[in-house]
């Protein structure tokens, strides 16, 4: 094969060592392996531009390349960030050794591709981002062993209120932590809110109060709310992130900063009448995240049905502003692995099933704003459901997740609003679809009688 990049090395990349093969012929050893601390990969770049490197062909295996890969890009050095499944060395041999030969001999005759490198304003959101997701995470583990807890006590107060850790939840829960035990007592406590009657609830206040259990109660809710007070910093701090795109994008001039500002704080619980009204949603980010996003994208993404600030800032986190780096909506959507992947052989479609590989968060963003239309009375929700019935709620969620990245990506790329269509109007233009379709089937099974008879 043509060499395309004489000057290209392939590194292997593990958690304890760094194989790094060169071109044959530049260096004798060819292939040289490193240690992985900081020193370490200051002497795998000084190598590297010893003998003039000026691309590298490195796999993507666990988070081991960030640090050598920022290094690299740094001393100014190209580096292709490749699937591990895509340069699997079909000779059977498998160890370090080869596979560093074999990435440095694809990269040097140009067949990697590299995936796709956020830039480090990007690295550094998507990590906070993502952060935040564990935490809130974590903290629901510690929301679901209180309630543990209250039902090895038999209390079953938790089986007739939504939310524990809500206005109501939080009172109940400090009131048993603090030494209350009479269930007419608790009864003050509970807000008006409450659909369930006030008999009921007496009734799920009465349990054995076992010291055991009240014991991990105590400490599983204190865990909770230190996780909140966490969740709080973070949120502070992807703001701040966010803020610094925004005068990135604004000139340096970040026009709401003070509005931003004054908008309620997050607390496990006990304001949660008053954020979950402007918010929607108790674990939604405490901050203007959708004037920040629009400001960014100079579009409104949460005009698309499904999307709110939530999945739109993990959206953001993952793909950033610049959707050019991807060719059209295709290239986007099976990036998301949204898309079949079809296998054609001999003009024969012998395979169209998905990908078979963990979604990104990007994607799982999607499709979570797909599952929330399926109920809507809009034409995504119609949409949904019309592909619920033919293939089935997965595939409906896939179908739906498709389509609403069809439209973030033009309405981010090519800066156009979201434009939907009247429930109606996209219900009479599918029945006429479906009339003109049937009519084009009437004629060829037409055809084919009268071809027989002949």
């Amino acid at each position: 094969m043509q060499v395309v990049n004489p000057y290209s090395a392939g590194i292997d990349v593990g958690d304890k060592e760094m194989v790094v093969a060169l071109p044959e012929g530049l260096s004798d050893p060819r292939v040289r392996t490193f240690g992985t601390m900081t020193c370490d990969l200051e002497e795998i770049v000084a190598y590297l531009k010893t003998f003039e490197i000026d691309s590298v062909g490195m796999e993507s295996t666990g988070v081991y390349w960030k640090p050598l890969f920022r290094k690299l890009i740094h001393e100014g050095i190209e580096v292709f960030l490749v699937n591990a499944a895509h340069v699997k060395n079909v000779s059977g041999r498998k160890d370090d050794e080869n596979d560093a030969m074999w990435i440095q001999k694809l990269h040097s005759c140009g067949l990697l591709k590299s995936s796709y490198l956020p830039d480090e304003d990007q690295e550094a959101l998507r990590t906070l981002v993502r952060h935040r997701k564990t935490l809130v995470r974590d903290s629901s583990r510690f929301v679901n062993r209180m309630q543990k807890s209250l039902e090895l006590m038999n209390v079953k107060f938790h089986t007739v209120i939504s939310d524990i850790v809500g206005q109501t939840g939080k009172a109940v829960v400090e009131a048993i932590i603090g030494g209350e035990r009479n269930a007419a007592n608790f009864l003050p406590l509970i807000s008006k809110r409450i659909k369930a009657d006030l008999p009921t609830i007496e009734k799920s206040l009465q349990g054995n109060w076992l010291e055991e259990h009240l014991f991990t109660l105590k400490q599983n809710y204190e865990m909770y709310q230190l996780y909140w007070v966490k969740i709080v910093v973070c949120d502070q701090k992807i703001e701040e992130q966010l803020q610094q795109y925004e005068a990135k994008y604004n000139e340096g001039v970040i026009e709401t900063a003070k509005t931003v500002k004054e908008e309620p704080a997050a607390t496990p619980g006990g304001k949660k009448k008053k954020v979950a009204k402007k918010y929607g949603d108790k674990n939604r980010p405490r901050f203007n995240v959708h004037g920040h996003l629009e400001r960014i994208y100079q579009v409104d993404v949460t005009a698309i049905y499904g999307i709110n600030s939530t999945s739109a800032l993990d959206i953001f986190a993952e793909v950033g502003t610049d959707l050019s780096k991807w060719k059209n909506e295709k290239h986007f959507v099976s990036w998301l692995n949204l898309c079949p992947n079809n296998k054609i052989s001999g003009g024969k479609l012998i395979s169209s099933k998905l990908f078979h590989k963990k979604p990104n968060p990007a994607s799982l963003a999607f499709r979570a704003a797909a599952n929330g239309v399926q109920k809507s009375d809009n034409w995504l929700g119609d949409y949904f459901r019309r592909k619920k019935a033919k293939g089935g709620n997965k595939y409906a969620i896939i179908a739906t997740a498709n389509k609403i990245a069809t439209i973030f990506y033009k309405m981010v790329r090519y800066k156009e609003d979201f434009k939907p269509v009247e429930l109606e109007q996209y219900q009479q233009k599918y029945k006429q679809a479906k009339i003109a379709f049937l009519k084009r089937k009437l004629i060829q099974l037409e055809q084919e009688a009268e071809n027989v008879a002949a």
